[in-house]
C-alpha cells in the first residue's frame, strides 16, 4: 500500500476510506509496515482522531484480522467485560467467576499493561502455572465447561490489535479516544460476545482524567458498538485514588482473591458487585439493577464465585490453593513501610497517577515495548480519601527491587498527598 500517503492523509485530517484502512490493515498483519511508519500513523491519528465512521471501519478490520470465535456450544448469553485501565484495577480476575457463578459465559481476551495501568494478562502470569496463553478452540470448550476462560492476545484473534497495542504503549500514544474504542471493541467482536460492559475509568490514574472525556469514550464505545453489530452498556468509575491497595502484579492477584473469600477491600468488592449488577439486567438476567446486584451479592457471600474461580486456576493450570494461601506471592528484596510524619489530618487525594508512575518506576509496567515486568514490585496503599490519619500511622508498604528505587518511590509518593484539616467526603466510587 502507499503508507506515506495513509500518514499524510491522517496528518492533514483527510479521512481514510474503509478501503484504505482494510488495506493497513492487512498490510500491518503481514508485518510489511515498519514499526517506525506504524508509530508515525499512531502519532498523527492521536493528533487528528479518527471520525466515528473510520474507527468503526477500523475495528472491524482488526477484528477481522485473525479468526472469530465460535460460541456456538456455549451457554447463552454471551457477555465480555472490559475495562478501560487504571490503578490497582484488579476486577477481571474478580468479576469472571462471579458472572459465571450467575450463569453467565465469559470468554475474555486481555491485554498487557498500557503506560500506568496494569494488565490482567501481566497480573495472571504472575502466578505459578497460569495459562495465558489458551487457543481459541481450548478457550471454548473450557468456556462451556465451567462458564469462563482468559487467555492473552494471540496471533489468531485480532492480530491487528496486538501490534498497535505494544507500539502504543511505548510511543506515548494511548490516550486517543477512536484508538482506545477500536482497540477494545475489536477484540470482543474477535471474540464473540454478543453484550460487552465496560468499566471506563475517570480521574488522575486513568487515560480518561476528566469526567467529560470519560462520558465522551463511553459514548463513543456505544455508538460504535451498534455500528459494529454488538451491544455495549458503559459504567464509569472513580481511579483517582488507586482501587483497593494494592497496585502492582503479584499483589493484586492475591487482593482479587481476597475479594472472592469475602475478605478483600470494601470498594473493589462493591465495584466488582455493581458490574456484575450492571452485566446481569443487561443480559435480562436481571429485571432491574438492584436485582441484579442482589443475586451477584449471594453468589459472592455464599462461596459460588470462589468455587467457580478454583474451577478457573485448575483449568489453567494453577494451583486452586493460590486463591486462599498467599505464600505463592513472590516476595520483593526490599519492604518498607512509609509512615504519617506529621499531626492528625484527612485525606484530600491521592493521585493514582503517581501511584502508578511509581510502580512502573520500580519495574512493575513497562517503559518500552519489550521491557519485562518485575511482578514483585509494587505498592499497597493503606490510606482513602475521607481517611483521618494519625501521627505514626501506616500510608503506604513499597516492595521493591533495591533501596535505591523504594527511596524514590517514597519520594515520588509523599508529597503529591494532599491533606485537610477539616473533613473530606470520601468519593464516589461509580461516577456515571
Amino acid at each position: 500500500m502507499n503508507i506515506l500517503g495513509f500518514i499524510a492523509d491522517r496528518r492533514d485530517a483527510r479521512v481514510h476510506t474503509t478501503a484504505q484502512i482494510d488495506e493497513f490493515v492487512q498490510a500491518l498483519t503481514a508485518g510489511e509496515i515498519p514499526d517506525y511508519q506504524v508509530s508515525a500513523w499512531l502519532m498523527a491519528a492521536v493528533l487528528r482522531p479518527m471520525t466515528s465512521a473510520e474507527t468503526a471501519a477500523l475495528t472491524l478490520a482488526m477484528a477481522k484480522s485473525g479468526s472469530r470465535l465460535d460460541l456456538s456450544r456455549m451457554k447463552k448469553p454471551w457477555v465480555d467485560k472490559h475495562s478501560t485501565g487504571g490503578v490497582g484495577d484488579k476486577t477481571t480476575i474478580v468479576l469472571l467467576p462471579l458472572l459465571a457463578a450467575c450463569g453467565l459465559s465469559v470468554v475474555k481476551m486481555s491485554g498487557r499493561g498500557l503506560g500506568i495501568t496494569g494488565g490482567t494478562v501481566d497480573k495472571l502470569e504472575s502466578v505459578p502455572g497460569f495459562n495465558v496463553n489458551l487457543a481459541p478452540e481450548a478457550m471454548v470448550d473450557q468456556a462451556a465447561h465451567i462458564g469462563l476462560a482468559l487467555t492473552g492476545q494471540t496471533p489468531l484473534l485480532a492480530p491487528a490489535d496486538k501490534i498497535l497495542y505494544a507500539l502504543r504503549d511505548a510511543t506515548a500514544t494511548v490516550e486517543s479516544i477512536p484508538l482506545i474504542a477500536s482497540s477494545i471493541l475489536s477484540k470482543k467482536i474477535a471474540g464473540g460476545a454478543e453484550t460487552i460492559v465496560l468499566d471506563v475509568k475517570c480521574g488522575s490514574g486513568a487515560f480518561m482524567r476528566e469526567l467529560a472525556d470519560a462520558q465522551q469514550l463511553a459514548s463513543a464505545l456505544k455508538q460504535i458498538g451498534a455500528e459494529c453489530g454488538v451491544r455495549v452498556e458503559a459504567v464509569i468509575s472513580d481511579m483517582d485514588q488507586p482501587l483497593g491497595e494494592a497496585c502492582g502484579n503479584a499483589i493484586e492477584v492475591a487482593e482479587a482473591a481476597r475479594v472472592l473469600c469475602r475478605r478483600g477491600p470494601a470498594r473493589l468488592t462493591e465495584l466488582c458487585i455493581h458490574l456484575a449488577g450492571v452485566t446481569l439486567h443487561a443480559c435480562g438476567l436481571a429485571p432491574s439493577l438492584d436485582a441484579g446486584r442482589a443475586t451477584a451479592k449471594d453468589k459472592l457471600e455464599s462461596g459460588q464465585a470462589l468455587f467457580r474461580a478454583e474451577e478457573w486456576f485448575t483449568a489453567q493450570g494453577a494451583n486452586p490453593r493460590f486463591l486462599s494461601d498467599e505464600s505463592w506471592v513472590p516476595k520483593a528484596p526490599v519492604k518498607g513501610v512509609i509512615q504519617h510524619q506529621g499531626a492528625a489530618e484527612t485525606v484530600r487525594r491521592i493521585p493514582a497517577g503517581v501511584v502508578g508512575q511509581a510502580v512502573v518506576d520500580l519495574g512493575g509496567g513497562r517503559k518500552t515495548k519489550d521491557a519485562k515486568i518485575n511482578h514483585a514490585v509494587g505498592i499497597e496503599c493503606h490510606i482513602r480519601v475521607g481517611d483521618l490519619v494519625q501521627p505514626g500511622q501506616a500510608l503506604f508498604t513499597i516492595h521493591a527491587s533495591d533501596e535505591n528505587s523504594a527511596i524514590a518511590a517514597r519520594n515520588a509518593i509523599l508529597p503529591a498527598i494532599e491533606w485537610s484539616t477539616s473533613p473530606v467526603m470520601p468519593r464516589p466510587l461509580v461516577l456515571g
